[in-house]
């Protein structure tokens, strides 16, 4: 009897939009100009709302930031399908899917300010928290998605995570739990290649990360996470067949261009060759010559959008920063239902700081 190996265990790859704008007739979903637009925008204010929270940061007027510049194509190509109904559970880096399921851009950058109340997110938006704890939010997308199933409702769930998360226990787990009990969840991956300084090489000896999905009785596609188009085909069969009780797991495979967070120098770690290698497969840039070459708009169009979207951006800032700070109280009131006598020492030494 042979033995299986590893050549064995083979996922597809879908890539349909190269660095020149060009694109996989066979393979291009049919997606109206309009449609196309929207997904640029969405992109384009993610970059500008990332440059901006970084140059806040540096400022000091805003706390430890994820960057999620290179990734806005995985975020918005596979949240840009999803019906109002459907929820959504990111991990900390998923900017770009609050913005496509239109949250209000001054609540994030409230939150990022380090003022929970960034998080008291709207009921149409349709989504969880920010998730820092790596992977924790895996198992709570697992949860609603079997309460969705026993409900008998229809609207389905997405999850988001790093590549770094694929080695903790809540991701096999998870996939695990869906695939037995069939659950209306797809997973999405955005391998970045980096868990912080570690590489993917450390964090698996698989040769993809979206393979992992056949021990667990579930579809495991590999995209480039850099091709808006690729992952919004593998999203679009996914949603579909989630809504079949068939679980997806979708490796996006694609580069942090940025640090981890502002706390992170990744120049220690990291080659600056490869990282200028990278950065000519720009998500957005790839768009932008797909949209010229097919005459959907032209460089007037862009440089529009840029300029509405930094208005929108500057006013969600001041809107964010106009808020009525919280007393110090807010710190200890709800530690303990009676503060103790070391929370009141705490509290009266911070006092002299306010």
């Amino acid at each position: 009897m042979p033995i299986t190996t590893l050549a064995d265990f083979n996922v597809q790859k879908i890539e349909i939009l190269d660095v020149n704008g060009n694109t996989d007739n066979k393979l291009m979903p049919k997606l109206s100009s309009n449609n196309i637009k929207k997904i640029y925008e969405n992109m384009l204010i993610t970059r500008l709302f990332d440059e901006k929270a970084l140059s806040l940061q540096r400022q000091g007027r805003l706390g430890t930031y994820a960057p999620n510049k290179g990734q806005e194509a995985s975020q918005i190509g596979t949240s840009f399908l999803l019906e109002k109904n459907d929820f959504v559970f990111p991990a900390f880096r998923e900017n770009g899917v609050y913005i496509t399921r239109e949250m209000p851009l001054e609540l994030l950058f409230l939150f990022w300010m380090g003022d929970e109340r960034g998080m008291n997110i709207p009921k149409n938006v349709n989504m969880f928290t920010v998730a820092i704890p790596v992977s924790t939010q895996i198992l709570h997308a697992v949860g609603y998605a079997w309460g969705n199933k026993i409900k008998n409702n229809k609207n389905i769930v997405l999850t988001y995570f790093g590549d770094g998360a694929t080695s903790k226990g809540d991701f096999h787990e998870g996939l695990n739990f869906s695939g037995v009990f069939k659950l209306p969840i797809i997973f999405i991956c955005q391998n970045n290649q980096f868990a912080i300084s570690v590489p993917v090489k450390n964090q698996t000896n698989s040769k993809t990360i979206a393979q992992k999905a056949i021990a667990y009785g579930i579809n495991g596609i590999q995209v480039d996470g850099n091709d808006v188009f690729a992952v919004y085909y593998a999203a679009k069969k996914a949603i579909e067949d989630a809504k079949k009780g068939i679980p997806t797991l979708i490796e996006c495979f694609t580069y942090r261009l940025g640090d981890h967070t502002t706390s992170d120098d990744a120049k220690k770690y990291r080659d600056e060759k490869e990282l200028n290698e990278w950065s000519k497969k720009d998500p957005l840039l790839r768009l932008q010559k797909y949209m010229l070459k097919n005459k959907i708009c032209n460089n007037n169009y862009f440089k529009n959008l840029e300029n509405i979207s930094r208005k929108k951006i500057d006013l969600a800032v001041k809107k964010a920063e106009s808020y009525k700070k919280k007393g110090i109280n807010e710190m200890f009131d709800y530690v303990y239902d009676k503060k103790d006598e070391r929370l009141n020492e705490e509290l009266e030494y911070l006092k002299q700081f306010y």
